[in-house]
């Protein structure tokens, strides 16, 4: 059981030439940190946590979009409500707080980017791409614009110092783990972030904000996409692009149409429910063919994968991630953020980057991210990419 009042107590200056908590080796009051502080008990007990611990702490809030107006949704982060709560812990713990305005950047890069995967017939994870756009690139550069010693942030992730290279690990507490979304931390963006909360339960940030008598501690965590209403993707997506639901066939694998849908955007690899459809057999979508505005059923035996390839690869492991595919490497692969990891190995298909499952998986989806961990136990995240194209079990899919 950790000591919440030690842990929240001001750290000491240590001694010349030894490390602070955040692994640098000068006094806490002379190490910048930037907080990205989003308005929930998680990040606002990091800038807490660190101000309390005597660092020269900045707190920034990123407004993401216009929370009145184009989306009207309550409990949702980086708007509205959210900017104010942060404000108030920033007051109250006494550090000097900033909200920048990344609202044009966060719609190109997040919104556009989620509406044109649907539309594609893949099956977007924007929280992924805000990490790798907005989050851990353009607040990054601004956190070393003012000076700061590193970013800290309130995921649940643990970034430790490996022999060679920082490496990126599971959270301590497996329930609150968010190693699937920040797989593309690079590296380089690795040597800079830090997260506070990786050794942490839940239970015991609670505990913190409690302490700390933070105005946002009995605050509910948020949930589902930030910008997406009451969970309805389809509607965003004809936000942002309208016209896009036009309607198409529903086909069997065996050629049958069986009917018709309001737009491939309604639909998703491995959906069962809402099919609207009928053949006295339980019916699964097993392919999206955008392109001809067909969804594809068939029955749960057709969604079984063999392997994937992946695109956008980020790879943390030892060695080259070539090398890697080259000799086959053993991996956890984790296609799913609600699913556990599976053995598999890595590889090539067709001179790219593939993924080999020990037994086939389930419902991969394109678009949804391929996430490597160590085979060995290990807690440590060898990093991923996203799933460019599925190799079925069933050679009728391929």
């Amino acid at each position: 059981m950790i000591d919440l009042t030690e842990l929240a107590a001001r750290e000491p200056d240590p001694a010349p030439g030894t490390l602070n908590s955040l692994g640098f080796a000068k006094p806490p009051s002379e190490t910048r940190v930037v907080a990205a502080m989003s308005g929930g008990v998680d990040s606002s007990v990091v800038a807490a946590l660190l101000a309390a611990q005597g660092y020269d702490v900045i707190g920034i809030t990123l407004q993401l979009y216009d929370h009145g107006a184009a989306i009207e949704k309550k409990g949702a982060c980086c708007a509205g409500q959210d900017i104010h709560d942060a404000r108030n812990v920033a007051d109250q713990i006494g550090i000097p707080h900033y909200v920048l305005d990344y609202e044009s950047r966060f719609k190109e890069q997040v919104m556009e980017d989620f509406a044109d995967t649907y539309l594609s017939g893949a099956t977007p994870i924007p929280c992924i791409r805000c990490n790798q756009t907005v989050k851990f690139s353009d607040l990054l550069r601004t956190a070393k614009d003012l000076g700061a010693d590193c970013l800290a942030t309130g995921h649940y992730i643990r970034r430790t110092d490996g022999d060679l290279n920082p490496e990126l690990h599971r959270a301590a507490d497996a329930s609150r783990d968010q190693s699937y979304f920040l797989f593309a931390t690079t590296a380089e963006q690795l040597e800079y972030v830090r997260f506070p909360l990786g050794d942490l339960p839940k239970t015991q940030v609670r505990e913190l904000a409690d302490h700390f008598a933070l105005p946002v501690a009995a605050k509910p965590d948020s949930q589902d996409i930030c910008f997406v209403p009451e969970g309805s993707y389809a509607k965003v997506v004809e936000k942002l692009r309208p016209g896009s639901g036009r309607g198409g066939e529903i086909v069997h694998l065996d050629g049958r149409v069986l009917g018709e849908h309001q737009g491939v955007i309604h639909y998703t690899i491995g959906q069962r429910r809402g099919l609207g459809v009928a053949t006295g057999e339980p019916l699964f979508v097993v392919k999206i063919d955008a392109p001809a505005r067909r969804v594809i059923v068939g029955p749960r035996e057709a969604l079984l994968t063999a392997g994937l390839t992946m695109e956008e690869l980020n790879w943390l492991g030892d060695g080259t991630l070539e090398d890697a595919c080259a000799r086959g490497e053993p991996a956890l692969v984790r296609v799913r953020s609600t699913r556990e990891p599976a053995p598999g190995r890595l590889g090539l298909h067709n001179g790219h980057p593939a993924v080999w499952f020990n037994n086939p998986e389930e419902g991969v989806a394109r678009g949804q991210a391929s996430v490597l961990y160590d085979a060995e136990g290990s807690t440590r995240i060898l990093g991923g990419g996203f799933i460019a194209s599925t190799i079925a079990a069933d050679e009728r899919l391929r």
